[in-house]
């Protein structure tokens, strides 16, 4: 058994694709639209689905917003270069939830950002 993808739901497709492409350095692998269902699904991530887990992003095409809940956590992705990447991320014009430090009662150096529909996303020196 292996994770394949984590879903989301985004309230503006064309944005969460530009966000997790183009400032979180992922590829879109593929984007289907389901005209019966009123909804489209994209897959991005870092390489292909068979080789490692993906984040699924849907729009349900009458939905403008939800809310995220208090039961969901975070997504993780390990980077190189915390403070360089945070830099850039920020040069994009998002925002910075954490800056990059050493995490509480613990050594490894974490950041947190939001996406466009402000699911965080945390970020971890080299893993």
């Amino acid at each position: 058994m292996r994770l394949l993808h984590t879903m989301i739901r985004v309230a503006d497709l064309d944005r969460s694709i530009d966000f997790y492409t183009r400032v979180m350095g992922m590829r879109l692998l593929r984007r289907n639209d389901y005209p019966e269902g009123k909804f489209t699904l994209a897959f991005v991530g870092y390489a292909q689905e068979a080789e490692q887990a993906v984040i699924e992003l849907t729009w349900n095409w009458e939905t403008d917003r939800y809310n995220i809940g208090d039961g969901f956590g975070h997504l993780a992705i390990g980077v190189d270069g915390i403070y360089t990447v945070c830099d850039e991320i920020r040069a994009a014009g998002c925002a910075i939830m954490r800056e990059p430090g050493p995490m509480k009662h613990g050594s490894s150096v974490i950041a947190f950002v939001k996406d466009p529909d402000g699911y965080a996303i945390e970020l971890i020196e080299g893993r």
